[in-house]
């Protein structure tokens, strides 16, 4: 009888060992904002022509005009590693130097992190649904996304492999980059089966796509058209 209860004992111990790494392990954290400037482009000037009555002139006619379905966020990152218990309290804290990690960007404020993998076809149409974007349009997320060339990460403890997930480049010095699992600021599309979850990696202190340097770039998609609110994001943030 001693040895059933022993054995009875060490059984539910290490279910409860196992459940406390199951859900103690790090993870990514809800990302502190301090607002910079939001800013826009302002529309080219109109240019005119002045031709004489009677005459028939053919144009080519050429413009750009700002993507209202979708919407940018660039800066830089500060943060520590820590060890922290439940409540928040540090027995020990180092520094993150170089900032390396990924800050992600979601319009759910609940993520089911250990659930994280690359969103596939079903996850971005549903997407594209709720944020009224056409599939066939060349600016629908799927579109965008458009390659499937990113380097290898963990989120949390969740492998993603290398060139698994739909990615995009965005772009540095004014110009496109092409896709390389070396490039900077590299950005892929994530889903924890219910929310889509636009993913890029801290590339510390890089030229960035004015020319000026920052640790990251990201492009999310917004409504646009059609007298919709402003879609709010959520930003969540992991150090490594």
């Amino acid at each position: 009888m001693e040895n059933k209860n022993t054995f009875m004992m060490t059984v539910i111990f290490l279910l409860l060992l196992l459940f406390i790494i199951n859900n103690s392990y790090g993870q990514p954290a809800g990302a502190n904002i301090t607002f910079n400037t939001s800013e826009t482009k302002t529309p080219a000037a109109a240019q005119s022509l002045n031709t004489s009555g009677g005459s028939f002139t053919t144009l080519i006619l050429s413009s750009e005009t700002q993507n209202l379905r979708w919407k940018a966020y660039a800066g830089n990152v500060t943060g520590v590693l820590t060890l922290d218990d439940s409540g928040n309290y540090s027995i020990f804290q180092w520094s993150a130097s170089p900032i390396t990690g990924e800050v992600f960007a979601t319009r759910n404020n609940s993520i089911n992190w250990p659930n994280i993998r690359c969103a596939n076809s079903t996850h971005i149409t549903s997407e594209e649904v709720q944020m009224n974007h056409t599939t066939s349009n060349s600016d629908s997320i799927n579109s965008t996304f458009s390659s499937t060339i990113h380097r290898s990460f963990y989120v949390g403890v969740v492998p993603i492999t290398q060139s698994t997930c739909q990615t995009v480049f965005t772009w540095v010095n004014d110009t496109a980059q092409a896709a390389s699992v070396s490039a900077p600021f590299q950005e892929v599309l994530l889903s924890d089966g219910a929310s889509l979850i636009y993913g890029t990696f801290i590339d510390d202190n890089t030229q960035g796509f004015n020319f000026n340097r920052y640790d990251f770039q990201m492009i999310v998609a917004e409504k646009g058209v059609g007298g919709y609110p402003n879609t709010r994001y959520y930003f969540y943030m992991e150090l490594q």
